[in-house]
């Protein structure tokens, strides 16, 4: 079992989503999310979201990422955060906050 300790380790905050492109020379569809946390800057990410969302929609979108994890390599694209969702099936629906709040908020 995990303790709240272990749980608090994991930096997860919101940003907002300000780019996403279709990523090519992912194995799997995958797009390519720039993401702002506020305070915490700019960060990248590879999602496999491509069932359920299209690139315009993506863009100004809230979402929650862990931003302490290091960086994973996915054909030649550095990816800093992981942005969670919850998988279905074999789709991926993005977690996110059910108001606006600031980008760079943290998730307890």
């Amino acid at each position: 079992m995990a303790t709240y300790e272990d749980f608090l380790r994991l930096d997860i905050r919101v940003g907002k989503i300000v780019a996403a492109d279709y990523f090519p020379e992912a194995r799997k569809p995958a797009y390519k999310l720039t993401i702002d946390f506020g305070p915490l800057g700019v960060k990248r990410s590879s999602a496999q979201i491509t069932d359920l969302y299209e690139p315009e929609d993506l863009v100004g979108k809230l979402v929650v990422a862990v931003v302490n994890l290091p960086p994973k390599r996915i054909a030649g694209f550095s990816s800093e955060v992981l942005v969670l969702g919850a998988l279905f099936d074999t789709k991926v629906s993005l977690l996110s906050p059910d108001h606006e709040v600031p980008p760079g908020s943290r998730v307890l």
